[in-house]
């Protein structure tokens, strides 16, 4: 799998953006908020239709305007492939795949898939249990429609839930309608919770494997799956809520509030992990996703590295840059001075100021 070429329209600082990239490495150099991350930004949102940053895609558009448009080609076993977004301010956006447009976004889920990994990610590990589930989520969304369809509506019918909690504290008579929505969060939940269960065994495996080869067998990192409630106990933990639901006007069961905890040799790294555990942790995450879309796509994605180099030594560093020479990259630094030591070929070379890219290899 590899992009071909990237055109942008008013997305983010960019009037107009039309640039061809290269198989292997490619690196965006600039200073600042010059819009190098904005170029890895729109490939992950063509990829995912969402924003890495978690943003609203009314973001996205330039200021000033009201529409933006994304255009990715892609070669996947050896036949182009065509994304065309249409990001609006005031409507959801359009999408089309190889001029045809989709009815739902899913459609596109498993085109491209790209692995982002970027300063904050190294936060992955100490943060809070959102960007874990996230992170979760993001991944399986990429390899797995079907999951991306039961999360979707998960999340209709928690919302529907929520809003229906709120109105009870009002109107006490709506209660009996509660158990519509009850059945539908029980009938999804236990599929997201099954998936992630396996997702984890999986990830949680190759974890094993990256980080003692990162710290040549000094630390074995894994992951552990902590579900809110089990499959198996979920209609009578939800009935147990109910009273603590209404009260608090939400729902406090569910996969909504799962967590993956990070060990290494039995210890919490959230809790206990040196600053350097953590980095070491994130990077091996980030590895491991990669491997595990090659195991299960049989396909290589494509890797996002936004300005992450300048957060790890130079062991991670070499590390890195060693296991990435087989996948096509998107690199952004500040300068190129930081690849001098390295043995890293670079295929070509990009500068961005203000918006503006010029190809200097």
């Amino acid at each position: 799998m590899k992009i071909v070429s990237l055109s942008l329209q008013n997305f983010r600082n960019y009037e107009s953006l039309e640039v061809d990239f290269h198989d292997g490495i490619n690196m965006i150099y600039g200073n600042n908020a010059q819009g190098k991350t904005n170029i890895l930004e729109s490939i992950f949102t063509s990829a995912t239709t969402k924003s890495h940053k978690n943003v609203n895609s009314r973001e996205l558009i330039r200021i000033g305007f009201d529409e933006a448009h994304i255009r990715l080609i892609l070669n996947k076993n050896g036949i182009d492939q065509k994304i065309d977004m249409h990001l609006r301010k005031n409507k959801s956006k359009g999408i089309a795949i190889n001029g045809v447009p989709i009815r739902k976004s899913g459609e596109l889920m498993g085109l491209l898939n790209v692995v982002f990994f970027a300063p904050e990610d190294l936060n992955i590990i100490k943060n809070g249990p959102d960007e874990r589930r996230r992170f979760m989520d993001m991944e399986l969304c990429q390899l797995d429609n079907i999951y991306f369809h039961n999360l979707s509506e998960y999340k209709k019918a928690l919302n529907q839930r929520n809003k229906l909690l709120k109105q009870i504290y009002y109107n006490p008579s709506l209660k009996d309608t509660l158990y519509i929505w009850d059945e539908m969060l029980v009938e999804y939940g236990k599929i997201i919770i099954s998936t992630r269960e396996s997702f984890n065994r999986h990830i949680s495996e190759l974890l094993e494997k990256v980080s003692k080869k990162l710290t040549g067998n000094l630390e074995q990192i894994s992951a552990e799956y902590i579900p809110n409630v089990i499959v198996d106990e979920y209609e009578n933990e939800m009935k147990k809520s109910l009273e603590k639901d209404l009260r608090t006007m939400t729902t406090n069961i569910g996969p909504h509030r799962d967590d993956i905890m990070f060990m290494n040799d039995g210890v919490n790294l959230k809790k206990y992990g040196s600053q350097g555990q953590q980095r070491t942790c994130a990077l091996a995450l980030k590895l491991a996703e990669i491997e595990l879309v090659k195991k299960i796509t049989n396909d290589t994605p494509i890797l996002l590295l936004d300005d992450v180099l300048s957060e790890l030594d130079r062991n991670r560093q070499n590390y890195l840059l060693e296991n990435i020479k087989d996948i096509q990259t998107m690199i952004t630094c500040t300068g190129l001075e930081e690849f001098v030591n390295s043995n890293l070929e670079i295929d070509r070379i990009l500068k961005v100021v203000s918006g503006t890219v010029t190809v200097e290899k």
